[in-house]
Parts: C-alpha cells; sequence; structure tokens
C-alpha cells in the first residue's frame, strides 16, 4: 500500500499514525451498510478534510476502495482477494464447518460461528437456511455481544474480573423492547447462562429474530466463540430453541475438542 508509514516509523502509535488512520477511513467504509459520501465519512473518521481527501485517493489507488459514478466510497474487489486468502487459512474455520453442517441439517435454520472481539462478536462462518425467509447477517459483520445470543454465550466464558471489565465499557442502545439495558440484567442472565450452558437472543436486537446458541470452549486458547442457530419469530418458537439447546450445546462441546487437539500449541491458530 503505497500510504506512508512515517508515524509508525517514528515511534506514533498505529492508532494515531497514518497507517491507523487510513484503517480507520476503510473500516468507516466498509463496515457502514451502504455506500459512504465523503461527508459521512469524514463524520466517522473524525479526519481533517485534507487528510482524508488524501487517504480515500490512495485507498482507491489500491483497490481497496471503489468510487461510485455519484462520488460515494463502497469496498473495493482487493479487499475480497485479501480476505479470500486469509480465510483459506483459518482453520477454526475448517475445524468448525462439519459441526454446522451437521446442526443445519438437523434444524433447517440458519447456523452462525463467531468469536468474541471486546464488547462484539464477529461472525466468521455461517450455513444459510432451506427456508424462503432467511437471516440478513454476514460473515465479517460484528454485532453487539450483550443483545445476541451467540455473544452472550461467549461472554459466559470470560472470568468474572474480564467479564466486568468489557461489561463496564458497553452502551447500552435498546435496539427492541427486550434488549438489556444495564449491565445489572446483562450480568444477571450471564450468570444463567454459565449454569445452563447455552443463550438465547429473545428479539433483543432485532424483532422478529431469535436464536438459541453455546459458547465454544477451546482448552488451553484464549479463542473465546460460540455457536447458534436462528431463526424467526413466526417459525421458531422458544419451545423449538429449547428442544435444539442440547444439540447446540453438544455441537459446540465438539467443536472445542477438536479444536484444542488440532490447533493446539505448534499447530497453528485461527
Amino acid at each position: 500500500m503505497s500510504v506512508e508509514l512515517t508515524g509508525i516509523a517514528h515511534g506514533e502509535a498505529a492508532g494515531t499514525g497514518t497507517l491507523g488512520k487510513a484503517m480507520a477511513v476503510l473500516e468507516a467504509v466498509v463496515m457502514a451498510d451502504g455506500p459512504q459520501r465523503f461527508t459521512d465519512i469524514l463524520a466517522r473518521s473524525g479526519q481533517p478534510r485534507g487528510t482524508l481527501h488524501r487517504l480515500l485517493s490512495h485507498l482507491v489507488e489500491e483497490g481497496l476502495l471503489v468510487q461510485r459514478r455519484d462520488l460515494s466510497y463502497e469496498p473495493g474487489l482487493r479487499l475480497l482477494t485479501l480476505a479470500s486468502r486469509s480465510w483459506a487459512g483459518n482453520r477454526f474455520r475448517d475445524v468448525a464447518e462439519p459441526h454446522l453442517r451437521s446442526l443445519h441439517e438437523l434444524t433447517g435454520e440458519t447456523v452462525h460461528l463467531g468469536i468474541l472481539r471486546e464488547t462484539e462478536i464477529v461472525y466468521v462462518d455461517k450455513v444459510e437456511s432451506r427456508q424462503t425467509v432467511r437471516m440478513s447477517s454476514q460473515i465479517g459483520k460484528a454485532s453487539p455481544v450483550y443483545c445476541t445470543g451467540i455473544g452472550k454465550a461467549a461472554l459466559s466464558l470470560l472470568p468474572q474480573p474480564e467479564l466486568e471489565r468489557l461489561v463496564a465499557k458497553m452502551a447500552f442502545h435498546a435496539f427492541t423492547p427486550h434488549t438489556h439495558r444495564s449491565a445489572e440484567t446483562l450480568l444477571a442472565e450471564i450468570a444463567d447462562i454459565r449454569r445452563d450452558g447455552h443463550a438465547f437472543d429473545r428479539e433483543e436486537h432485532e424483532i422478529e429474530i431469535r436464536c438459541v446458541a453455546a459458547p465454544i470452549r477451546v482448552s488451553g486458547s484464549d479463542l473465546t466463540a460460540g455457536i447458534s442457530v436462528t431463526g424467526p419469530a413466526y417459525r421458531v418458537s422458544m419451545e423449538q430453541l429449547i428442544a435444539w439447546s442440547g444439540a447446540v450445546r453438544a455441537a459446540a462441546a465438539a467443536i472445542g475438542e477438536e479444536a484444542a487437539i488440532r490447533l493446539g500449541p505448534g499447530r497453528g491458530g485461527p
């Protein structure tokens, strides 16, 4: 990439150096729901106008962003190439994939694999529902942990001090009437999840969307992950999710056990 790295070379932190600024601009476009105009990126990135113009030019030149005819920006095809090469080497996904497909065959609904990243869960794999009405989730997309079944399941693996540290950083946004609005209610549910071994999304992130999830524990690794089965409320009752919870827990346990063997010390990680 042709962006100058002089800031980092002189000891400047990556988050404030030129590379860090470029990454912030790239993320502002990639993580948005649609093409972003210059003013949108300016508001999200906090960069001066001149700096932002220069960074956008570099990113377009390198094929990481594309400028559309209406002058808005969207992710470039080079990102797909980089992502596919990275994804090809993701061994955790390879371990989990057959278990995701088995759950999909059992339930017929969408199955997700997610990895905890601070206060978000990042979806790293997905097996789509066989039904006509499907989920809008995307691989690589991040969602808040406090309102997703898979996020809450992953949180349940954390030691209590680490859990409380992350919860203290959360800004509880009420996506639906069922979303957690306080640390107290979230921590109380995490205690239940630790006891039961599974979590639910009771229309907490999106109305009419429910899921059952279980944490994936990989012995000897700091990987914190989860697996879930998700479907629309009209098709998937809470009773049905409860009935599937044992299979979801079993799949999570199998992934964790296999990952500990195949991805242990000296064998590479996700």
